[in-house]
């Protein structure tokens, strides 16, 4: 009686050849730019090296190497492979990085919420020394990558209780340019600075032929322009409006800033928000008969309600308060906005 013949082997699957290794394979050869080359750099005999190729051929059903040439020289789908090869490599090396330095204590995210009165120029300056930081040495030694602690910022841009609403609802780790006042409880805040408005309007707009000061009267029978609160939950505050006005409402200061060059209404706006706008006559500034308004800021983050989560912050949050308590960042979180209004 005959024996029958053994089945073939089963052909190895795609992903289980697509291994790191196997990138990695690929990788040293298109930089030693051949078989050989590549055996030595990874510690292989060439033959083993070339089978390794081969199963690599199989598993994917297609030639990698132009076997008529004698360097290693890429197909097609060979180029392929390399360059998706060496991203989830780099993504492999990230993750693994990312990894280590959450170990470390850097969390993996950090939501900041910035009102929108505070300076976005300082703001993304404070962003770039961030992913400056080198917790793990790497950036002198050819380091490649994105840099940084490895944690992912996510800025919020909210309006008047929109701010605080972000951070106490847990949407924000950090709260910059909340109104002063009582925190809630597991939220600690400190001061950020006082912020002054003034009343202005396009040099074109009636009212900048009125006398001053302006009264309440001569002021309803304008349109104002307001920026919306962006709190969803939080009671929307109003500030700086007479009931019965007309009011025209916009997204954020800049459109508020633009609304009100344009002679569309009149409104506060941040002196330091202003000042350029003021000093090449895109705005004129008028006294009214209602006080000055002013805004008493500060930033606030969540720290937990007992001392042993007050104490455990991540190095990220961590960085960022020592930021804050420069006075020198807090004048620019609230003054530099000349650069962005010119």
């Amino acid at each position: 009686m005959k024996a029958s013949p053994l089945p073939p082997p089963p052909m190895p699957l795609a992903h289980h050849v697509l291994t790191p290794d196997a990138l990695a394979m690929i990788d040293a050869i298109a930089r030693t730019g051949s078989f050989a080359a590549a055996a030595r750099e990874l510690g292989k005999v060439p033959s083993a090296l070339t089978y390794s190729v081969r199963q690599l051929e199989e598993a994917l059903d297609v030639l990698l190497f132009d076997r008529r040439s004698r360097q290693a020289k890429f197909t097609a789908a060979g180029h392929e492979l390399l360059a998706e090869g060496r991203r989830l490599l780099a993504e492999t090396a990230a993750v693994a990085n990312r990894v280590k330095r959450i170990a470390a204590g850097w969390e993996s995210q950090l939501a900041i919420a910035a009102d929108d009165v505070i300076s976005r120029l300082t703001l993304f300056e404070l962003c770039e020394a961030f992913y400056a930081l080198d917790p793990q040495g790497k950036a002198g030694a050819g380091h490649v990558g994105n840099g940084g602690p490895g944690t992912r910022l996510r800025i919020r841009n909210e309006v008047l209780a929109g701010t605080w609403e972000a951070l106490v609802s847990g949407r924000a780790d950090l709260a910059i340019g909340v109104a002063m006042g009582d925190p809630p409880a597991g939220v600690a805040l400190e001061p950020l600075g006082e912020l002054r408005f003034v009343f202005v309007i396009s040099p074109h707009h009636p009212l900048a032929a009125a006398a001053e000061p302006l009264g309440e009267v001569e002021l309803l029978r304008w349109r104002a322009v307001a920026v919306a609160d962006s709190a969803q939950q939080f009671v929307p505050l109003t500030v700086n409006l007479l009931p019965g006005q007309e009011v025209l409402t916009v997204a954020n200061m800049a459109e508020k800033l633009d609304a009100l060059q344009r002679g569309l209404g009149c409104g506060y706006l941040p002196e330091p928000m202003v000042r350029a706008a003021l000093q090449r006559g895109a705005l004129v500034a008028r006294r009214t008969q209602r006080p000055e308004p002013g805004a008493k800021l500060g930033y606030g983050w969540r720290c937990g309600s007992s001392r042993k989560e007050r104490a455990a912050l991540g190095l990220g949050l961590q960085w960022w308060l020592q930021q804050l308590a420069r006075p020198a960042t807090r004048r620019a979180l609230l003054e530099r906005h000349a650069v962005e209004a010119g």
